[in-house]
């Protein structure tokens, strides 16, 4: 039994599904055969019996009748007749039945009562087993029995001749249905093969692509189709990387570039360099560098936690009005120029992040407008509401002219 074990995850899923069906199925044949045997031996059985005792009541009413014939008329040479009185004697029997000698002998054979029994066929001169019914007759004042013999040979001979046929067509059958599940198996499995070659492909050449996907609406086609739409969120999610990559270097290179070039020009013109000026630049391109730098680990962060399954970070009230001022502090005015509301205005937010996206925007602002950068608070005043408003909603303008 461990043997097998050990031996059936080796093998293939198409071998395993092949073994696993061609053993159940032959469990099945197995016991649909010992069912069929069983069911045509009662049967065979049961004729037998049936045809012994019509011909003891046929006999049983002719010693009621006291019309006993000898030798008693019987139709067949497989049966054997007789009629025994209270002390064994043979009183009237068939053609064929021994006129001396009882079929049963004193210990098998019980008065007055119905016997099915099965007896030695040489002592009658019959081959095989014999089936031997007994049925009561005569009068109380003379009771007789009416023996009635049948050779079972034709009954064994036919369970012979079937159970040699189910044991020769069973492994044949067996086989065909193996080679039948082979294939069978084979052409069900054909389709999951394609998805297979199909990713082997799209792996070695490193590119987009997508898994053919079967004509039919089973299990395998909704698995290609799950698979392909997941191909293609890895596509997208692929090209939004490069493009975040190309972006981020892109930024990254205008600072690096900047702090270069001046360094490039301080060491060519020597003692004349300006010092606290290139100081300076090299300190904004810094700033702008360190920027960039926390974006992109702020991108990287967001990224992770929901994979991690970390919580998100807690939010607060924001005034919109002070963190515009703490953002155009940073800048020269002009070209940053400040628009505050007349009231506070109120969002939720994480404060951090909202510094962040307000920076970006007035970076974004200042490199491609050609005049002034203008930051203004949008949104009602509490007293347009008729009512103290602690918090309320806001947006954030951010107008380049020029």
């Amino acid at each position: 039994m461990s043997r097998p074990r050990r031996l059936l995850p080796t093998l293939g899923l198409r071998a395993r599904l092949m073994v696993i069906g061609v053993l159940g199925l032959a469990v099945g044949l197995a016991l649909g055969g010992v069912v069929l045997l069983g069911a045509l031996g009662w049967t065979l059985q049961r004729a037998v019996d049936t045809e012994a005792q019509r011909t003891a009541d046929a006999v049983v009413l002719l010693a009621a009748e006291d019309a006993l014939p000898d030798p008693l008329p019987v139709a067949g040479g497989q049966l054997r007749v007789q009629v025994v009185d209270a002390q064994g004697r043979v009183r009237a029997a068939s053609i064929d039945a021994d006129r001396l000698v009882p079929m049963l002998g004193p210990d098998q054979l019980r008065q007055g009562t119905r016997q099915r029994l099965v007896v030695d066929g040489q002592r009658l001169g019959l081959p095989g087993p014999v089936r031997v019914v007994t049925v009561p007759a005569g009068t109380p004042a003379e009771p007789l029995t009416v023996l009635v013999g049948k050779s079972m040979a034709d009954v064994r001979h036919s369970l012979r001749v079937v159970r040699t046929l189910l044991l020769v067509g069973f492994p044949l059958l067996v086989a065909g249905l193996a080679v039948v599940a082979w294939r069978v198996i084979g052409a069900t499995l054909r389709p999951v093969e394609a998805l297979r070659s199909g990713a082997a492909e799209i792996t070695g050449r490193a590119g987009s692509g997508r898994l053919p996907v079967p004509a039919a609406q089973d299990e395998i086609h909704r698995l290609a189709v799950t698979l392909n739409d997941m191909l293609a969120r890895l596509e997208s999610a692929r090209d939004r990387q490069r493009a975040f990559v190309a972006d981020a270097a892109h930024e990254l290179r205008s600072p690096l570039t900047n702090i270069r070039t001046e360094l490039e020009v301080a060491r060519r013109l020597g003692d004349r360099t300006d010092w606290p000026a290139v100081a300076d630049d090299l300190l904004a391109d810094s700033e702008r560098l360190g920027r960039l730098v926390d974006d992109l680990l702020l991108l990287a962060r967001l990224d992770e936690e929901p994979a991690q399954g970390s919580s998100r970070r807690a939010v607060g009230p924001v005034e919109l009005g002070e963190l515009l001022r703490a953002v155009a502090d940073r800048y020269p005015s002009p070209p940053v120029r400040l628009r505050l509301p007349d009231g506070p205005v109120w969002t939720e937010g994480d404060p951090e992040e909202l510094r962040r996206v307000l920076t970006n925007l007035v970076e974004n602002a200042l490199r491609h407008a050609r005049s002034d950068v203008l930051l203004a608070v949008t949104g009602p005043h509490p007293a347009d509401r008729g009512v103290p408003v602690p918090r309320r909603p806001g947006g954030v303008a951010t107008t380049a002219s020029g």
